[in-house]
C-alpha cells in the first residue's frame, strides 16, 4: 500500500524530540519493514528540509511550514498553511491510507476520499484537541483508556457515531531494549559518579506543569532536610529547533530558582541524550521523577525507567492513576512535595530494585509488538466509513451527571486535572455517594445555579 502520514512536529534523521515523534517513527518502520511505501509529511526547520530515510521504505519530507518552534504552528502566514493544505492534498491524490499523528492537520474535507485513521497523542495542546473535534475519520486512536474517556466525554457529546470509530492501542515499549544497561557511553556525555553521586532523573520537555518547579522544591527538601548532599538532578536541554522565547525565559527563571534555594552544584542541564542512549541515561538514575500537573495522555518515561530497572515517582494526573495499580508504582498527589520528598529519600538510601510484580505487569500490558500491532491492524483495515452525524442534546432537569473522568476524589476534596487544584466539595461528594451511576438535577435536590458551576468548571459531565 502507499500510505501518507502527517507530522505537524519537525522530525529528524538521527534525533527525537518527545514522544510524539518516537511513537511515529516506530509505527512508520513497522509499516515500511511490512513492505508497505511510507510518505511521511512533516514540519520543516532551518536544520531539516532535506528528505531522508527512516527505513529503505520510509521517505519522510520535511516540506511544511508551519511556524516553529512550538507552540501555535497554526501562527503562520496564510499562504504557508494554504501551501501546507496543498502539498497534503497533492500526496492524497495517490494514497490508498492516510494516517494522521496527533490529530492536527484540521482539514478534514481534505482526506474524505481516502481511507483515514487518526490518533491523538495529547489531551491539552490546542491544534490535538481541535483535531479531535473536526475529526471526519474512520478510526480515532487513544493511546490511554483515560484519553478515550476523555475524547468520549467531550467531542462525543457531540457525534453519538464516534464511540464506534474511538479505539484505544496503548503506548508499547521495546523491552528488549529497554532494560538495565551498563552506563558506558552515557557516562562521557554527563559529569556523574554514580558510585558516589544520588542521580535523580527529571527527564521532561521544559514547560512548567511538566514539573521542573516541584522537582526543585523536592531537590531543596532532598538536600536540606534529608542531608543526601550528594543529590544530583540530571534534566535534558531542549534542542535548539524547540528554544522559543518563552523556553529560554523558563530556563532563566528556574536556574535563577535553583541558585536561590542553594542548589546550583545539585543540578546538571545536560545536552539532549540520543535514543539510543535513553536506557543508558535511564540504567545511570536512581530514581525518575514526574511530579508535575501535565494532563498525559500515556507518559512515557516513568515505565520506559523501571524497565530498565531504576525506580519512578509520579503524581496522580491523568493516566498515571490507570497505567499501573498503585502497588506498582508510588505515587502522590499533586502539590505534595513533602509525601514526594519522603518517598523519594527511602528510595534514594535503600536503592530497591523494581518489583518483579511491576516488570511483569508492564510487560504484559505494555509491549511494542502488541502497540504495532494494533496500529497495522487499524491503518491497513481502515474502510471508509463517510462522515459522523452532528447530534444536538440539550441539558434538561432530566440530564444525568456523572463525575468527569478528569477529575478524582479523595479525602483533599476533588482533583482536576485540568484545573490542576484540589477542591473541596462536600455536596458533590455526598451526591456521588447517593448516585454512584450519575445523577439528574431533579435528584439532586442541588441549587441550579450551584449545579451549573460544577458543570461549567468541567467537575461534572453528561453521561453518554
Amino acid at each position: 500500500m502507499n500510505i501518507v502520514m502527517f507530522s505537524i512536529n519537525p522530525l529528524f534523521p538521527d534525533r527525537v524530540m518527545g514522544g510524539a515523534p518516537k511513537q511515529l517513527q516506530k509505527v512508520a518502520v513497522h509499516l515500511g519493514q511490512l513492505d508497505h511505501q511510507i510518505t511521511v509529511l512533516c514540519t520543516q526547520t532551518d536544520a531539516s528540509f532535506r528528505p531522508f530515510h527512516w527505513q529503505e521504505n520510509v521517505l519522510v519530507k520535511p516540506v511544511l511550514r508551519f511556524k516553529q518552534p512550538f507552540p501555535q504552528p497554526y501562527a503562520a502566514p496564510a499562504y504557508d498553511i494554504a501551501n501546507a493544505f496543498h502539498d497534503v492534498a497533492t500526496h492524497l491524490q495517490t494514497a490508498d491510507r492516510f494516517y494522521m499523528h496527533d490529530g492536527e492537520f484540521l482539514f478534514p474535507f481534505a482526506y474524505q476520499r481516502v481511507p483515514t485513521v487518526v490518533s491523538l497523542r495529547d489531551n491539552v495542546y490546542p491544534e490535538t484537541i481541535l483535531g479531535g473535534f473536526l475529526f471526519q475519520g474512520d478510526t480515532l486512536i487513544a493511546i490511554s483508556d483515560y484519553s478515550r474517556q476523555l475524547y468520549q466525554h467531550t467531542m462525543g457529546r457531540f457525534f453519538p457515531g464516534l464511540a464506534e470509530r474511538l479505539i484505544v492501542v496503548a503506548n508499547g515499549v521495546d523491552w528488549h531494549t529497554y532494560r538495565p544497561t551498563p552506563p558506558d557511553e552515557i557516562l562521557r556525555l554527563i559529569p556523574v559518579n554514580p558510585a558516589t553521586d544520588l542521580i535523580l532523573l527529571h527527564p521532561h520537555r521544559p514547560e512548567p506543569d511538566k514539573g521542573l518547579a516541584e522537582t526543585i522544591a523536592l531537590a531543596d527538601l532532598l538536600v536540606h532536610e534529608y542531608g543526601l548532599t550528594q543529590l544530583r538532578v540530571l534534566s535534558p536541554r531542549w534542542l535548539e529547533a524547540g528554544l522559543s522565547p518563552e523556553v529560554a525565559a523558563f530556563y532563566a527563571d528556574s536556574q535563577q530558582e535553583i541558585a536561590r534555594r542553594g542548589l546550583a552544584q545539585h543540578f546538571i542541564f545536560h545536552d539532549w541524550i540520543p535514543q539510543a542512549l535513553m536506557p543508558q541515561y535511564y540504567s545511570l538514575g536512581h530514581l525518575t521523577v514526574s511530579l508535575g500537573s501535565f494532563v498525559e495522555s500515556f507518559g512515557n518515561t516513568v515505565y520506559e525507567s523501571l524497565g530498565c530497572g531504576t525506580p519512578a515517582l509520579a503524581t496522580r494526573v491523568s493516566t498515571h492513576r490507570e497505567l499501573l495499580p498503585d502497588d506498582l508504582l508510588p505515587k502522590v498527589h499533586v502539590g505534595d512535595v513533602a509525601a514526594a520528598a519522603a518517598l523519594a529519600a527511602t528510595i534514594l538510601r535503600e536503592r530497591p530494585p523494581v518489583p518483579a510484580a511491576t516488570l511483569a505487569y508492564l510487560h504484559a500490558h505494555y509491549g511494542v509488538e502488541r502497540q504495532l500491532a494494533g496500529y497495522a491492524e487499524a491503518i491497513l483495515n481502515a474502510e471508509r466509513r463517510g462522515p459522523l452525524t452532528y447530534q444536538y442534546a440539550p441539558l434538561t432537569d432530566e440530564t444525568r451527571y456523572r463525575l468527569a473522568p478528569w477529575c478524582y476524589e479523595w479525602s483533599g476534596g476533588f482533583y482536576h486535572d485540568f484545573r490542576a487544584n484540589h477542591q473541596a466539595l462536600p455536596r458533590l461528594s455526598k451526591l456521588l455517594r447517593r448516585f454512584p451511576d450519575g445523577f439528574t438535577a431533579v435528584q439532586s435536590n442541588i441549587p441550579a445555579a450551584e449545579l451549573e458551576a460544577w458543570y461549567r468548571a468541567g467537575y461534572i459531565v453528561p453521561t453518554i
